[in-house]
């Protein structure tokens, strides 16, 4: 029987559209995008739908899939391991394809990168070298998961939260949008280590001490709760301070929610975690919205916190 070899490039040499958007990771681009959707909301500015559109693009399609794109490099060789699948272990990008698809779309970022303006460009720059050091030697970040996940929940979280709000303030936000975007990034620390159970056998083989590979899966799956949990349970005290109580009273709820599945993926840490990622990470970012407009609407939000100390006062309570 004759084996036809099938040539992963097109007709012009370039590789197949179909195996870069692979490469690219869409479901990926959701978190940053959502994220900076969190800080357009919550500087309670008036959209411009220009910013808006060109920050979408920028966070998601752009800098989380050059993100994406430098990572697959970089890790081609665990990836013969975790997911030979992959479009570069696979072959289906040949060459150095993948390196070349990375810096194309750094360039393309800081292109569209202008469009945003001095504080917006700047996030970007930041956003793309925590990008780069992550996967790239001799930096490599991700080796040590303590440090490779602080600079993935900054770069998904934090950093789009504060560039959203800059940009459509022209200015740098206040504290208290900065405190959320800070809280929420902590947590992501959490998410990233759940996301890294899927490549503990390749990360034990190829020496990158992600947190599942180095303390196991019980007590990693432990300390990603603890950081997911934590970090809201903080944003729920400070919102109460704020007097943004019905924001409080929902994010509460949520995470509520979150502490039923959290038990559930205690109980089977590897065959949950993707699981609680599609559950438990869901509500979380619902909370993050929910923080947003509380942020955006913070004038509605007086009257009720002064009645709320009226009351307390009337009744002798301290407010």
């Amino acid at each position: 029987m004759t084996v036809t070899s099938v040539d992963p490039r097109g007709s012009s040499g370039l590789p197949r559209p179909r195996v870069v958007l692979e490469l690219l990771k869409p479901i990926t681009w959701f978190a940053p995008m959502w994220a900076f959707a969190c800080g357009v909301v919550s500087s309670g500015a008036p959209v411009d739908p220009v910013i808006l559109a060109a920050g979408l693009l920028l966070t998601g399609p752009l800098v989380c899939a050059a993100s994406q794109a430098a990572n697959d490099w970089y890790d081609r060789h665990v990836d013969a391991i975790n997911e030979p699948h992959r479009p570069i272990p696979s072959g289906r990008l040949p060459g150095r394809w993948g390196l070349y698809v990375a810096l194309l779309w750094t360039g393309l970022s800081l292109a569209v990168a202008t469009i945003l303006g001095p504080i917006g460009f700047a996030a970007t720059c930041l956003g793309l070298v925590l990008a780069w050091m992550y996967s790239m030697p001799p930096f490599r970040l991700k080796r040590d998961g303590w440090v490779g996940n602080a600079a993935v929940g900054l770069s998904y979280e934090g950093l789009p939260w504060f560039t959203g709000a800059a940009v459509m303030l022209g200015a740098f936000p206040d504290a208290q949008i900065v405190a959320l975007a800070v809280l929420y990034s902590v947590g992501a620390h959490g998410i990233m280590t759940l996301n890294d159970f899927k490549s503990i056998e390749g990360d034990l083989k190829s020496g990158v001490r992600s947190l599942p590979a180095r303390l196991g899966a019980d007590r990693a799956a432990a300390l990603a709760v603890a950081v997911m949990g934590g970090s809201q349970a903080v944003v729920i005290v400070l919102l109460l301070a704020w007097g943004m109580l019905v924001a409080a009273a929902i994010v509460t709820a949520l995470l509520a929610i979150q502490v039923f599945l959290m038990k559930t993926l205690i109980d089977d840490p590897k065959g949950r975690a993707a699981w609680y990622n599609a559950t438990g990470t869901t509500l979380y970012v619902w909370g993050m919205m929910v923080c947003a407009v509380a942020l955006g609407n913070r004038a509605d939000a007086e009257p009720v916190a002064a009645c709320v100390g009226a009351a307390c006062a009337a009744a002798g309570i301290p407010s």
